[in-house]
C-alpha cells in the first residue's frame, strides 16, 4: 500500500467526514493581503484537525497574497510543556509548514513576542487599559459555581455577570482571584467567511474572565491582545469557537480596537464516533503518522477531503494550498 492509500485507509478506519459542502469560502469574499494566524498550543501532539486548520490558514493566506503568522499559545501554565513545543516545531519544518513571521528558529532563540508566555507586560499593558474603564473587577466564583448554578436552575448561567453577583462585591484582587470583565449588553455583528453575516449577544455566557485565580491569562483575553498587536486582520479556527466571537469582538473594543477582523470558522475533524479531535483525548497525532512514513502531501490530501476541500485523498503539497482557495 502506498504512502497516500495508507493514509486513506487511515482515515477510512477513524474518522467520518466533517460535511458534504459549504467548506470552501466564495473567493469573491475573501480579504486582500490579510495577516493571519497559526496558533497551536504546546498541550500536546498535533493532529488532523491542526492540519485542517493549517489548509485553511497558508491555503487562504496564500490566495489572496496574505502572511501566516507562528504563534504559541502556551497560557495555561499547567497544561503547557517545553516538549511538545519542541515538537510541534518539528513537526512543522518536517509537514513544510512555513511561517511568514517570524521563521520558527526565532522560538528557539529564546523569548520572542509571538509566544504567550513571553508576553505577561503586553497582557499586564492591556488588563491596565480595561481597568482603566472602570470594568474590571474580581470575582470568587470557580467552575463549581456556575455548576452549581445549572443544578439548582435547570440551565446554564447566562447574562450579564456572575453567578455571584461578584462585581456589586467589591472584592480585593489578591492576584489568587479571577478577574472579569463586563461586557455588556447589546449585540456584536461580525461577517463570518463561511456563516455569512452574525450577530449575538457577548453577555451570553456572561462577563469574561481575562486572568484565572492560578494567575493564568485566559485564552479569551490572550488571542484578542495577541491578534491586535500583531495585526491580524483574519482569524482562521475551528467552528467550535464561533460562539466565543461575540465576546471577543466586545473585550477588542474595550481596548480600543476600532475596525474588527473577519472570521472564519471552518469545519472540524471528528472520529467515526462523531467526538471531535482532541490532545486531552490523546487521538492519534501527526508525528506518529510521519513516524510510520506518511508522506505530508498524503496526510494534508486526507485533511481535505475529511474537511470537505476536496473531495477525494489526493496529495496535495504545502506549496499547492493556495489552489483549493481560488476556484
Amino acid at each position: 500500500m502506498d504512502e497516500a492509500a495508507e493514509a486513506s485507509a487511515v482515515g477510512e478506519a477513524l474518522f467520518m467526514p466533517v460535511v458534504t459542502g459549504g467548506a470552501r469560502p466564495d473567493p469573491r469574499v475573501l480579504p486582500v493581503a490579510p495577516v493571519t494566524r497559526f496558533a497551536p498550543a504546546p498541550t500536546g501532539h498535533l493532529h488532523l484537525g491542526h492540519l485542517v486548520n493549517a489548509l485553511y490558514t497558508w491555503g487562504v493566506a496564500r490566495a489572496t497574497g496574505g502572511r501566516v503568522i507562528l504563534r504559541i499559545e502556551d497560557h495555561d501554565r499547567q497544561r503547557s510543556r517545553p516538549e511538545y513545543e519542541t515538537a510541534l516545531l518539528e513537526d512543522l519544518e518536517r509537514l513544510g509548514l512555513v511561517p511568514d513571521e517570524p521563521p520558527i528558529a526565532a522560538f528557539r532563540a529564546g523569548p520572542t513576542p509571538y509566544r504567550q508566555s513571553n508576553s505577561g507586560d503586553a497582557y499586564s499593558a492591556a488588563l491596565e487599559r480595561l481597568r482603566g474603564t472602570g470594568l474590571v473587577y474580581a470575582c470568587a466564583c470557580s467552575r463549581a459555581t456556575f455548576a452549581e448554578y445549572e443544578t439548582r436552575r435547570g440551565r446554564a448561567w447566562r447574562g450579564i455577570g456572575c453567578p455571584g453577583g461578584c462585581r456589586a462585591l467589591g472584592l480585593d484582587d489578591d492576584g489568587a482571584i479571577t478577574l472579569r470583565a463586563a461586557v455588556g449588553a447589546g449585540s456584536e455583528l461580525w461577517v463570518d467567511l463561511l456563516a455569512g453575516p452574525m450577530a449575538d449577544e457577548p453577555a451570553g455566557t456572561g462577563d469574561v474572565a481575562v486572568r484565572d485565580r492560578e494567575g493564568n491569562w485566559t485564552y479569551a483575553f490572550c488571542v484578542v491582545v495577541d491578534d491586535m498587536r500583531h495585526g491580524v486582520d483574519l482569524v482562521i479556527r475551528g467552528r467550535d469557537l464561533l460562539e466565543a466571537t461575540p465576546v471577543q469582538l466586545r473585550l477588542a473594543k474595550l481596548l480600543g480596537r476600532d475596525t474588527p477582523p473577519v472570521f472564519l470558522h471552518h469545519p472540524l475533524v471528528r472520529l467515526a464516533t462523531g467526538r471531535k479531535l482532541s490532545k486531552a483525548h490523546g487521538d492519534t497525532s501527526v508525528r506518529s503518522l510521519l513516524d510510520s512514513g506518511a508522506a505530508p502531501a498524503a496526510l494534508f490530501g486526507l485533511a481535505g477531503r475529511l474537511a470537505g476541500l476536496q473531495a477525494d485523498d489526493r496529495p496535495i503539497d504545502a506549496a499547492a494550498f493556495g489552489s483549493l482557495f481560488t476556484a
